[in-house]
């Protein structure tokens, strides 16, 4: 067996460092290679379902997290201007009941914090200020060759691609091929309930409209309340992808809305704006002792709230086949098992935001009265589309490895 004792991690976000915590508790050395000069995420919520808060759980991180947690009600999906409600499907006890495990509104940053806490706490290297200028393998010394653009050098046994939808590792395993922009943008920020101007409900909240769509929900344990307002435009021109976004336009562009949104939207005093990129299914995720995971290989549209869901996935079922397999056949394992859910997803998030912008106009709306008929009378119809997503358990999955 090609044995891995030594592991380098390139991206410290929440897919990197949960594949480092992985593999560190199997007695790895690991390092993380962040290009960032500090250890810091911006501030956006999280909605962490059950699928994920297992992996979570098995890492040991459920106690940290607990009090920084908001545990949503329902998720539900709600008329721009009237309120009422398309959908509503209950959480919080029942969800827990259901999945084995409950659906938590999180921080990024806390999250990451937890996160970054507990890698130092296993004994994890996190190096920032190292940027990825190229990877080289030798494959008669088995090992792979990670090269900083400052021009320090570390070699392991496997490098890791958690590098983000714009990944160095994946464009130089795949050839350089820019993400897609997708033709919307997302206004995200944090509000804190202390300065709210209007009442919101508990619930993990889509408010689907023509064009555009808006989400909210609470997260620090109701102490803040994290939206996410995505419109459709075909003018994005910026080279960032993140930029400071002017609240007034914002607001501009959802006036009208229901007085929830409104008033939550008046409450706001700063947001940043994201271009929502994408990819095509990739060929490959790995080649020899190189693999990816999370944005790097499969960039989700936010619109079923599984980005970080399937980062948190991928890294502990890598992890495990490395464990059980001799290298190539890990690797190959872990392709097989994860691309074929993460790629599903990806279409599913994907046709949510023609059912979240009323795509097709009167057809869009009919859509929308299907499932709020569908979730009345056929409840169950609904939560089959759910449970393939939240009932899924890698931790299972992964002890039935021979």
């Amino acid at each position: 067996m090609n044995q891995v004792n030594k592991v380098i991690v390139a991206g410290a976000g929440i897919g990197g460092l949960c594949a480092a915590l992985s593999f560190a508790r199997q007695g790895k050395q690991v390092i993380v290679c962040e290009q960032s000069a500090n250890l810091a995420e911006v501030g956006a919520g999280l909605q962490i379902s059950p699928n994920a808060l297992k992996v979570l759980r098995e890492l040991g991180l459920v106690p940290a997290l607990k009090s920084l947690a908001f545990v949503p009600h329902n998720a539900v999906i709600r008329h721009y201007k009237t309120g009422e409600y398309y959908l509503k499907a209950p959480l919080a006890a029942e969800a827990e009941l259901r999945y084995g495990a409950p659906y938590w509104h999180l921080h990024r940053a806390d999250l990451h914090r937890v996160l970054v806490t507990a890698c130092e706490e296993a004994g994890v290297t996190l190096i920032l200020n190292a940027a990825v200028e190229k990877y080289q393998q030798d494959q008669q010394a088995h090992q792979v060759c990670l090269v900083l653009k400052d021009g320090r050098t570390l070699s392991a046994d496997l490098l890791i691609g958690a590098d983000g939808i714009r990944s160095m590792v994946r464009e130089q395993m795949l050839g350089a091929e820019r993400a897609t922009f997708m033709g919307q943008v997302a206004w995200r920020g944090v509000i804190p309930v202390s300065g709210l101007q209007c009442d919101i409900q508990p619930d993990a909240c889509v408010w689907a409209g023509p064009g555009r769509h808006f989400v909210s929900y609470y997260v620090r344990g109701g102490d803040y309340v994290n939206f996410v307002a995505v419109e459709e435009r075909d003018d994005w021109r910026s080279e960032s992808w993140r930029e400071e976004g002017d609240i007034d336009a914002l607001r501009h562009a959802f006036s009208g809305w229901h007085p929830e949104v409104s008033g939550l939207l008046k409450s706001a005093t700063h947001t940043f704006l994201w271009a929502l990129n994408g990819r095509e299914e990739l060929t490959t995720w790995h080649s020899g002792r190189v693999v990816l995971l999370g944005d790097a290989c499969h960039p989700m549209l936010p619109f079923m709230a599984q980005g970080a869901a399937m980062a948190i996935e991928d890294a502990y079922v890598l992890s495990q086949c490395v464990a059980r397999y001799p290298l190539a056949e890990a690797l190959k394992h872990y392709e097989q098992d994860r691309k074929p859910r993460a790629t599903k997803i990806q279409q599913m998030s994907k046709a949510n935001a023609g059912l979240y912008h009323m795509q097709g106009g009167v057809l869009g709306r009919i859509k929308l009265r299907a499932l709020q008929v569908a979730g009345r009378m056929m409840p169950s119809v609904i939560q089959a589309k759910l449970d393939a997503v939240y009932g899924h358990d890698v931790i299972k999955e992964c002890q039935k490895m021979p």
